[in-house]
């Protein structure tokens, strides 16, 4: 992908960091850990027959989900500012269908995942949840991870939080979509893009891990 592809699927973010509003998106709700926590790169992919129930009512498994190079798995929600955005910053959810095409491109299966078991009876609702997708257009499926298992199997701690397995099912690359967020950064680090590119090239993945960034799945326990 060329660098101004890249830059078009940021577009807008670089500038709405410099401003002062977007520290709304920095409040307390962030939560950040370590690339080397959690699943390890390399380690195979847990639970991959674990029924998860769509938006759409349909029941999915990565082990369904999973293509010929690979299954990106995306952490997600419908509140948090690192993933709608805000009045002062965009939101990574409008790299998601960008992303997706690309995956596909590159065979590459995509899915979103709501682990916020503890707003499941409010804003993370299986409804709220197929509403959120109608609005936002999503091309690739939203689940509900149940009691936030899966979650909890691979050490996900934000909304986004990105994990990519390798067509074997083994984790090649984990973290954050990019480093949009650091306003001391040289230059844009598209991570995700990056990975897509390299496994469809047949190449190492420059960047395996990354730090998350985002606000922390909420849990029940």
């Amino acid at each position: 992908m060329s660098t101004k592809s890249k830059m078009n699927l940021v577009k807008g973010i670089g500038a709405l960091l410099l401003t002062g509003a977007f520290a709304f998106g920095l409040s307390s709700s962030q939560s950040t850990i370590s690339g080397d926590e959690g699943l390890n790169i390399g380690k195979k992919m847990p639970m991959s027959n674990y029924e998860m129930v769509g938006s759409d009512d349909e029941t999915y498994t990565l082990s369904e989900l999973i293509q010929e190079n690979g299954l990106i798995v995306v952490f997600s929600c419908n509140t948090c500012p690192f993933v709608v955005g805000s009045s002062s910053f965009d939101g990574w959810e409008g790299q998601y269908n960008a992303i997706y095409e690309e995956a596909q491109a590159n065979n590459i299966g995509m899915v979103l995942v709501n682990s916020n078991e503890a707003k499941r009876d409010g804003d993370d609702s299986k409804e709220e949840m197929a509403k959120h997708k109608e609005k936002q257009s999503y091309n690739m499926p939203y689940v509900v991870d149940k009691d936030s298992k899966l979650a909890d199997a691979v050490g996900a701690k934000t909304t986004p939080h990105i994990y990519f397995f390798d067509g074997k099912g083994k984790l090649a690359f984990k973290g954050s979509i990019d480093n949009s967020w650091d306003t001391k950064r040289e230059k844009l680090e598209t991570y995700l893009l990056d990975a897509i590119a390299a496994v469809g090239n047949g190449t190492d993945i420059p960047v395996t891990s990354s730090t998350p960034r985002g606000c922390s799945i909420k849990r029940t326990k």
